[in-house]
């Protein structure tokens, strides 16, 4: 077995991340976030200036998937399909049905009597329980009621629960492959902090896990190896990550900053890179850890 271990982690230190082949997936929009994998073979992502989703589809292109008037940036899909969206300028979170289909429905707007700043990012384990970040930027930070930025939990029944109050803002959040790790991206410390989740979805022993990213760090994912993506000045790529810290395996060119990323495609080798106003395509050989 730790022979194994060994020769598992020599071939993650030996993948070479520098020369992918980058390709274009999408084009013109105004500020690309938000990318999400559906279960039937597409990806959905947000232009955050425009207020719209959009829809890639492998072999056909992009086309459009809807309006969102109160803002669009985190999508996530749950084990049921339906579509999860951060809302930043209603400032709440919101549900459609399977694929993005009928009337949204509001998950989250306000914690303990008082609205939201400005959600965000959006992770769903398998098992329902979702986690957000509620950071506020920019005339954000002038309505704001919470005087915390927050990472909150929704738990499968609808409960509402901060699991961090900082004074510095998350931004970007996943999960490990077991759904046991909970990763969120701090832009202020440019640095990204792991939590400990149970099977109830409660969460504990919150750690420092990388410190001095360059670039704003912002969103993250992580493949099948527990290997952790940040997407910062360019895609960084740490080895999974042990004993509270993660050693950076190499970065991944993108001709734009990148805000977010999902992997994607029907074997999930495909990278997805929502980077100011394309989306990028990336295949890196490893697949994504989906969250359902």
């Amino acid at each position: 077995m730790r022979f194994a271990m060994i020769l598992l982690a020599a071939s993650a230190l030996a993948q070479d991340f520098s020369h992918p082949e980058v390709l274009k997936a999408a084009k013109d929009a105004h500020f690309a976030d938000g990318p999400a994998w559906s279960h039937d073979g597409y990806l959905v992502f947000s232009d955050t200036v425009t207020r719209t989703l959009h829809q890639f589809t492998p072999g056909k292109g992009e086309s459009d998937f809807g309006d969102r008037p109160g803002g669009a940036a985190g999508n996530a899909f749950d084990a049921d399909g339906r579509l999860y969206t951060c809302e930043p300028h209603e400032r709440r979170l919101v549900r459609t049905g399977k694929n993005g289909k009928g009337k949204a429905e509001i998950v989250a707007d306000r914690f303990e009597g008082k609205r939201l700043n400005a959600p965000n990012d959006i992770v769903v384990r398998r098992d329902g329980h979702a986690y957000f970040t509620d950071p506020a930027f920019g005339s954000q930070q002038d309505s704001r009621e919470l005087d915390f930025y927050g990472i909150f939990h929704v738990t499968p029944k609808g409960e509402l629960e901060a699991i961090a109050k900082w004074k510095t803002r998350p931004n970007g959040i996943t999960l490990s492959p077991n759904g046991r790790i909970l990763y969120v991206s701090d832009s202020d410390r440019h640095a990204v902090i792991a939590f400990d989740l149970d099977g109830k979805g409660a969460a504990s022993n919150e750690r420092i896990l990388i410190e001095k990213i360059p670039g704003i760090p912002n969103g993250l994912r992580t493949d099948e190896k527990g290997n952790l993506y940040v997407a910062a000045r360019s895609v960084l790529v740490y080895a999974a990550p042990q004993a509270g810290s993660a050693k950076l395996l190499g970065e991944v060119p993108i001709p734009e900053t990148p805000s977010n990323l999902a992997f994607g495609d029907a074997d999930l080798e495909g990278l997805y890179v929502t980077a100011e106003t394309s989306v990028y395509r990336v295949r890196l050989g490893v697949k994504g850890a989906l969250p359902y």
